[in-house]
């Protein structure tokens, strides 16, 4: 059974399942009493949050034993490069995203993932490290243009100190992960040096359909991913300090998820979120960060950053996971992860915000499910997203109804209580399109 399929299921028997002690919070967002009579109670609130952070736990479990795997293929690749074991490495790689991806709802909610102050923040906050994105691939190893010229002046070529554009020198004579996490985003968050999109380019390597689809005589096609060759870690320069980068960057990736569960678990974040111990956090904050950050990360991140962006340039530099041309899995499993929270919440809701809630999936579950199926079978996102392709006007339906879905934050936080506008579920940085 797929973990999008076994969290989902889990979620909602926890919600109904649980026993609930105690309850948290109050503050200045009490219901009036005339509210306290249509509103979602306290302890049902409590036991939305458990379930909220049992989710996080698995998901953030799952991703970590995938990035083991990951990490250990990666090392398997690099001691024996091969056809075989880069292919393995890649598979591992495609897992990892599958696991990673439905995690992504835990951001923006100032929860451990990428937290900016409070509590959370302790923890470090590794999203940027993670799962940064787009990367300026010249930065990290050659790249090659569509007249065939290749780039120089990368982390890889250059043994000794590495500027990064903007940014501050580092020593880079020995590729570690230390050095990798000082280069990260080191001068703008387009130098990205780390995380799971850093592995994707040094296992597939450019996927090669340009800006505009300028014609090139490289890789290119509907069903054409990255091709990085194997000898890239044979016999090619600098073949060692590719492998050392590549060994780096994934045991970073097991690290940062270590962390993650840690901060959820030992860490004591779960207890914190439903309101235990020391550094309990009140139930209508909890409840508030978590829903206005669950409306901007469908609403403005994956429908309108990872999605309305790429189709407007349209750029395959735009697209998530360019590289392996993975994104419509992206794309499934961001919005599999919003579907899996919401699922919690939508439990203590009226008859009728469930049904409309439902209406809503049933659509949008149709959209993705076409975006999925013709880049399985007949071109995957980058070229559905080319100019007057029939498949953009699914995609557009696919990230209006997806942004829709996102303002209905506002009305489900209203049953717990929650007053939330359109400005706190839209990220006011998107981009304008």
């Amino acid at each position: 059974m797929k973990l999008t399929q076994t969290l989902g299921a889990l979620s909602l028997a926890a919600v109904m399942s649980l026993t609930v002690v105690g309850c948290g919070g109050g503050g200045s967002d009490t219901p009036t009493q005339t509210q306290q009579q249509t509103t979602v109670s306290e302890a049902k609130s409590k036991a939305a949050l458990t379930a909220y952070a049992d989710l996080a736990i698995a998901g953030y479990t799952k991703a970590l034993a995938d990035a083991k795997t990951l990490k250990a293929s990666v090392n398997a690749f690099t001691t024996a490069p091969s056809a075989t074991t880069l292919a393995a490495a890649k598979s591992a790689w495609l897992t990892a995203r599958e696991s990673y991806g439905i995690t992504e709802i835990f951001r923006l909610s100032n929860g451990p993932i990428d937290a900016e102050d409070g509590f959370a923040a302790s923890f470090g906050a590794p999203e940027g490290q993670l799962n940064a994105w787009p990367l300026d691939e010249n930065m990290i190893d050659y790249t090659t243009d569509a007249s065939g010229t290749t780039t120089t002046g990368n982390i890889i070529d250059t043994a000794g100190n590495f500027t990064p554009s903007g940014g501050s020198a580092v020593d880079a004579t020995t590729i570690t992960k230390q050095v990798l996490s000082e280069l990260n985003e080191n001068g703008g968050d387009a130098n990205v040096a780390t995380g799971y999109h850093a592995v994707e380019f040094l296992l597939w390597g450019q996927d090669q359909d340009y800006a505009s689809f300028i014609a090139d005589n490289i890789t290119h096609g509907p069903m054409t991913a990255g091709e990085r060759p194997v000898e890239d870690y044979t016999t090619n320069p600098n073949a060692d300090r590719r492998k050392d980068y590549l060994n780096a960057a994934a045991d970073l990736i097991v690290d940062d998820l270590q962390s993650m569960v840690d901060a959820w678990t030992t860490g004591g974040y779960k207890e914190a979120l439903i309101g235990n111990g020391s550094q309990a956090i009140d139930q209508k904050s909890a409840l508030k960060q978590i829903m206005a950050g669950m409306g901007v990360f469908i609403k403005s991140e994956l429908a309108n950053e990872r999605m309305a962006v790429a189709l407007l340039t349209p750029s395959e530099e735009d697209e998530h996971s360019c590289f392996s041309d993975n994104t419509h899995r992206d794309i499934a499993l961001n919005y599999q992860g919003f579907k899996n929270a919401l699922n919690i919440f939508k439990v203590n809701l009226s008859a009728s915000e469930k049904a409309e809630i439902d209406a809503m999936f049933t659509s949008i579950d149709a959209k993705v499910k076409t975006i999925n199926d013709t880049a399985k079978t007949t071109k995957h996102f980058d070229y559905q997203i080319q100019p007057n392709d029939p498949s953009g006007a699914n995609i557009k339906a696919a990230k209006d109804e997806m942004r829709a879905l996102g303002d209905e934050m506002i009305n489900v936080a209203k049953a717990y209580g929650i007053s939330l506008g359109e400005g706190d579920v839209t990220d006011p940085d998107e981009s304008d399109v």
